[in-house]
């Protein structure tokens, strides 16, 4: 459970604007993704899913970011050696820095230092904590609250994604291909998330571990290829989703951006899943419609 820290404090602030504010007043620290999950009050899993839904980057790359900007700021009002800034930002050598800097402003720290000029006043601003709820498109409608009472056993095909690199409708090609008899006895189908998989890269991308396939109801008798999973009950909110495919991200930055913070919910620990009860013919069908079920307690 998260404790409330006392005096007013952040004690007002919603989880995510909480983490950054954290963020914000650790840059100096060698803080690492434990730290900002723990600040939030969820796991690795929900942390992420909120954090990239809302600003469009995993976590890891938010701090990355953050501390280059300040860094390149400290490059030109200060005559700092660029190798104190660098390991002050968290870089193992001054060789990792330069490529990471590169990468970010086009130039060497030594060129940008000689420029003196202070492109951070430029870039991607910090996300101050008052942003959040704003961030996200409006969704008029509200979820349905559901107590879900009996467990669901779904069959089918386990494999990743990345925020970076959306693989999901390449595994459904690959289930439908190998398994459409089993979609067809139900013609419902299930897209989860798996909360216990998640694995952060090198370069602060974010490799989740999904799993798509059709409800059964046992998993005896089945193609030893059929990967298996279990959704526990419990209360979900669910909302619904309609039209393109491709507009499923600004869904999600809805529910965790605007609908989360001001709905006095907080998130449980299990899967989030999406449920397809008609046929999808095409990713931009408008008749397209698909149900979110976000766990919370």
């Amino acid at each position: 459970m998260l404790m409330e820290k006392g005096g007013g404090g952040l004690s007002h602030l919603t989880p995510l604007e909480r983490a950054i504010e954290y963020i914000e007043t650790h840059l100096d620290e060698n803080i690492d993704l434990g730290d900002v999950s723990r600040e939030m009050g969820y796991s690795y899993y929900h942390m992420t899913r909120m954090f990239s839904a809302v600003l469009g980057e995993p976590v890891g790359r938010y701090i990355s970011r953050r501390r280059l900007y300040r860094a390149a700021r400290q490059l030109v009002s200060s005559d700092r050696r660029i190798i104190d800034i660098a390991l002050e930002s968290g870089f193992q050598s001054p060789e990792a820095f330069s490529r990471a800097f590169k990468a970010a402003f086009k130039t060497t720290p030594a060129d940008y230092r000689k420029a003196g000029l202070d492109l951070v006043a430029t870039a991607k601003p910090r996300l101050l904590p008052v942003d959040v709820p704003h961030i996200a498109a409006g969704i008029s409608h509200s979820p349905e609250i559901l107590q879900m009472t009996e467990e669901i056993k779904i069959a089918g095909l386990r494999g990743t994604t990345s925020i970076s690199q959306n693989r999901i409708p390449q595994l459904w090609d690959q289930f439908l291909s190998l398994h459409r008899d089993l979609y067809e006895l139900t013609e419902t189908a299930y897209s989860i998330c798996e909360t216990r998989q998640t694995v952060y890269a090198e370069d602060g991308d974010v490799t989740f571990s999904v799993m798509v396939g059709s409800p059964v109801p046992d998993f005896s008798n089945l193609p030893e290829t059929l990967a298996q999973t279990t959704l526990r009950p419990g209360k979900y909110a669910v909302f619904t989703h309609r039209g393109s495919l491709d507009k499923l991200l600004q869904t999600y930055q809805y529910i965790y951006g605007t609908w989360l913070p001001s709905s006095g919910q907080r998130l449980d620990d299990r899967e989030d899943f999406e449920v397809y009860e008609r046929k999808v013919m095409a990713v931009e069908d408008p008749e397209n419609e698909v149900k979110l079920y976000i766990p919370v307690l």
